[in-house]
């Protein structure tokens, strides 16, 4: 282990150190010893390893002080303690925390947080090049948030979950830093000619100024309790079942997101806006739930998925990208 940043760091390749770390947490139990450590799958945001004794595993997740796939984005620790206050606070909530890996505690201190760990895992990114019309987790998904966005919390919890910090590194990356014609991004080297379609959306001061109208409501706290990442890659595949995990992007805000996040995704994956759209009936009868707002949300994930840093695994050509920024200005202005 390290010392940076005056809390402790763990690492994959300190098994010893990790496990008397463990112990000491009562994570580990004392006649129980690490037969081995591993990532426990891609780790986008934070460091998540697999603990396995001889008896059992468990999972470790730790937030550093930067983005795990992208060492050189700060970011802010405490989300894994806001991430650990969702499981927390869902945990009267049957619907929502059955679907959702057990919670065994956390370290405030070092910004830790345990779980239970689900077995042998795939997150459905394979959703984007399956060449498949269907996919048969929607119902589900799309009852799970609904479950979520109408579940009741206090005020405490919503103090705690407010989230600002992440909300602001997310607001970033979502609708600003892509649509900065001087981001320094090198669109060409992920698909050549991309860079030329980039330009046409941020020269566009109508869908610029509807992309800023849209931050500043995710800026604004809301009524529900929002995953505030739902897509293919916090959807875990594990014992025949569909699990959701990471809400360290979690907040009070408005559902059309959660649920915009998720439309978005399916159209990025080559579904049918129709296809896409059934989401809105899985969801279920919400009258206070904007379909155009949900959309526009859609809009902006499509454009920030395909000229922003956080690029999918999407095996899509030029004018399959060109047609999805299409799909996306489209979405965005309402058309």
């Amino acid at each position: 282990m390290e010392n940076r940043a005056d809390y402790t760091l763990l690492h994959l390749d300190q098994p010893e150190e990790l496990a008397e770390y463990a112990r000491s947490r009562g994570w580990l139990l004392s006649a129980e010893s690490v037969c081995a450590l591993g990532r426990a799958g891609e780790g986008n945001m934070n460091l998540t390893l697999r603990v396995q004794t001889e008896e059992r595993s468990f999972i470790l997740k730790q937030a550093r002080p930067w983005v795990e796939k992208y060492p050189d984005i700060p970011a802010p620790k405490e989300r894994v303690l806001v991430e650990a206050a969702f499981y927390q606070a869902v945990a009267d909530c049957p619907l929502v925390a059955e679907r959702m890996p057990g919670f065994l505690g956390w370290d405030e201190e070092n910004f830790v947080a345990a779980f239970a760990d689900l077995g042998e895992t795939a997150d459905c990114t394979d959703l984007y090049n399956d060449g498949e019309a269907a996919f048969a987790p929607l119902p589900g998904l799309c009852q799970w948030l609904a479950a979520l966005h109408q579940a009741t919390f206090d005020e405490l919890t919503r103090a705690r979950l407010e989230n600002r910090a992440m909300r602001q590194l997310n607001h970033e990356h979502l609708y600003c830093f892509p649509l900065r014609p001087d981001n320094g991004l090198d669109l060409d080297a992920i698909t050549p000619g991309l860079a030329q379609a980039a330009r046409a959306l941020q020269g566009d001061a109508a869908y610029c100024s509807a992309i800023a109208e849209l931050g500043a409501l995710y800026l604004e706290n809301g009524a529900c309790l929002l995953h505030g990442d739902f897509y293919p890659g916090s959807w875990v595949r594990a014992g025949g079942d569909v699990w959701i995990i990471d809400p360290e992007f979690c907040f009070f805000g408005p559902p059309e997101f959660d649920v915009g996040i998720l439309v978005g995704h399916l159209l990025l994956a080559g579904r049918s806006l129709e296809l896409a759209q059934s989401a809105f009936a899985h969801y279920g009868t919400d009258p206070s739930l904007s379909r155009s707002l949900a959309l526009q949300f859609a809009g902006m994930e499509i454009m920030r998925r395909l000229i922003g840093v956080a690029q999918l695994p999407l095996a899509a050509d030029l004018p399959r990208k060109e047609a999805l920024l299409t799909t996306s200005r489209e979405l965005v202005l309402g058309r």
